[in-house]
């Protein structure tokens, strides 16, 4: 199976590449190179020809290369779900803009184009942290098999930030509310139809599927319980929320809970090395799903993905990869790290010469 696939990248005052062109051959590739040499800015720059604000959900100002500070360019040609384009995506002191195929387009063009999955290592304490990176997690996971999610979530997000402001000035007269709270009540119904869909896809990819790796079972918790008719669950529960000056129901407080299937313990009580593997398992079982929906696998991008990996999963890991036939876009500090790669892969050296980065490819 052909896979989506970056063919070349040119980086232009991106974080620390004052310049760069990569040329790449579909295969997986590994950037190997020490901390700070900007493996991981490489793998920012291909996140971001998609929507949204890239894998370390930076600020637009962000990106530029400092201290120059003038803006900042991506440009690759791709092999897209039905052709070959050639994207652009940059910023000089305003909004990010996006070309297709010499184009002004919108964000969301770029996911008709591309699918990406990626893993990085903010998302190890995953299972630990707060319920907002699980939420965060889950609806990335949902945007890969449905677009158009994003526009719910917004719509959404506005119409409870309205409703909020409302709140925090105590406005009391429910013919405020109403509007707000019926756009509420359509954005959830549609936010939760996708996550729930996403949720299935991914456990039917971990079934039957043989791995290395170990089945998560995925449920969603509802910390103030399931809601069918949100509309009139907020008109009911504006005075709790009035005290709390925000809103206490709705998607926006729903948690991912995960359990380790074949121990049956629950993913913030496994090991480190069990909850990255978790985490492996779920982005290799989204890649399957995908693979399966488009007709090829979407590409990867592997921050550090080899960091709690022995030598046999890591092996194992680049054997799955391979047999999907996706391309990888992974990062390491060592070119041990690959050597299980060998030949099907290409590889990258990565430094940082003075300020400037230096990038060549290694037979």
């Amino acid at each position: 199976m052909s896979g989506l696939a970056i063919l070349t990248l040119q980086l232009s005052h991106f974080r620390s590449h004052r310049a760069a062109r990569l040329e790449f051959d579909g295969r997986p590739v590994a950037l190997v190179g020490a901390n700070g040499a900007g493996k991981t800015n490489i793998l920012e720059a291909v996140s971001l020809l998609s929507p949204g604000r890239g894998l370390r959900r930076a600020a637009v100002e962000d990106l530029a290369r400092r201290p120059e500070a003038i803006g900042w360019k991506v440009a690759a040609t791709v092999a897209g779900l039905s052709a070959a384009h050639e994207l652009e995506t940059w910023a000089e002191g305003g909004p990010r803009q996006v070309r297709v195929d010499g184009k002004a387009a919108p964000q969301l063009a770029l996911a008709r184009i591309l699918r990406m999955v990626w893993l990085v290592p903010a998302m190890d304490r995953l299972w630990i942290e707060a319920a907002e990176g699980r939420r965060r997690f889950l609806d990335r996971t949902v945007l890969s098999f449905a677009p158009d999610h994003a526009e719910a979530v917004l719509a959404y997000e506005k119409a409870m930030r309205d409703r909020n402001r409302l709140l925090k000035d105590e406005v009391r007269d429910p013919h405020w509310y109403g509007a707000l709270e019926a756009q509420m009540a359509a954005s959830a119904a549609v936010i939760a139809a996708n996550r729930v869909d996403a949720l299935a896809r991914l456990m039917a990819a971990q079934e039957g599927a043989e791995t290395a790796f170990p089945r998560a079972s995925l449920t969603l918790v509802h910390p103030e319980g399931e809601v069918d008719d949100l509309a009139t669950a907020l008109a009911e529960n504006r005075r709790r929320d009035l005290a709390a000056g925000r809103t206490l129901l709705g998607p926006h407080r729903v948690d991912l809970q995960a359990v380790f299937s074949a121990k049956g313990v629950p993913a913030d009580q496994c090991s480190t090395g069990e909850q990255k593997a978790l985490l492996i398992s779920l982005m290799l079982a989204n890649a399957r799903a995908l693979a399966t929906d488009l007709g090829r696998p979407p590409i990867l991008l592997l921050d550090e993905v080899a960091a709690h990996l022995d030598a046999g999963r890591r092996a194992a890991l680049y054997d799955e990869i391979c047999a999907l036939g996706a391309q990888a876009i992974m990062t390491g500090t060592e070119p041990g790290l690959f050597d299980s790669l060998g030949a099907r892969g290409q590889s990258f050296a990565i430094a940082d010469d003075i300020g400037q980065s230096s990038i060549r490819e290694v037979p």
